[in-house]
């Protein structure tokens, strides 16, 4: 019988995969509602996996805050490629943008629990950065090189315009005011005719 390798490593199995999903999905609604200090015991039961199967996948409640954060973080990274592969260039830069608010919206929410990982947000920020960076470089080239969108555009000016009014405006509306924004953001960066 061969003898498996210890540097071997195995895919994680489906299930375990759809568990950790969940786990994150559950934890995310829990921090938005509870902070850092949600009860990690009732985040598996509403995900419907024992303890066990949290603290396997997340060994320390700052494991799991990171965990949340960095799912949104793929999450923002995987669908540019998936919207360009299905979408134009404007739509896809224009869903991709709605996510960017959706995203900022769970940062703000989760910041508070960011805020109490070792070592502060700012490592985890540092990584995000360039995931966010490439996605939106990425759409904007398609959209410039469709003729969509003007060529001295800057995809980074896109990027500090939706950050910026998630900073000015504090209120319950300032997601619909992003969204709006977006729209604004992408007729004003249409090529004058």
């Amino acid at each position: 019988m061969k003898k498996k390798s210890s540097t071997t490593t195995r895919k994680p199995r489906i299930d375990a995969l759809r568990n950790r999903e969940r786990i994150l999905e559950v934890a995310k609604a829990a921090f938005t509602r509870q902070g850092a200090n949600a009860s990690l015991e009732e985040i598996a039961r509403l995900a419907a996996v024992g303890p066990g199967t949290l603290y396997r996948h997340f060994p320390t409640r700052d494991d799991l805050i990171e965990g949340v954060y960095r799912n949104e973080v793929e999450k923002l990274g995987a669908a540019a490629p998936r919207f360009s592969e299905t979408m134009s260039p404007l739509e896809a830069l224009r869903a991709w943008m709605l996510l960017l608010v959706e995203y900022i919206a769970a940062k703000h929410i989760i910041a508070p629990a960011l805020n109490t990982i070792a070592g502060g947000p700012s490592r985890l920020h540092e990584g995000s950065r360039s995931t966010i960076q490439a996605a939106i470089d990425g759409l904007v080239g398609r959209a410039k090189k469709s003729g969509d969108l003007r060529k001295d555009l800057d995809a980074s000016d896109l990027l500090r315009a939706l950050i910026g009014v998630s900073h000015v405006g504090s209120g319950a509306d300032w997601q619909q005011s992003a969204k709006r924004l977006v729209d604004i953001l992408i007729a004003g960066s249409r090529p004058v005719k």
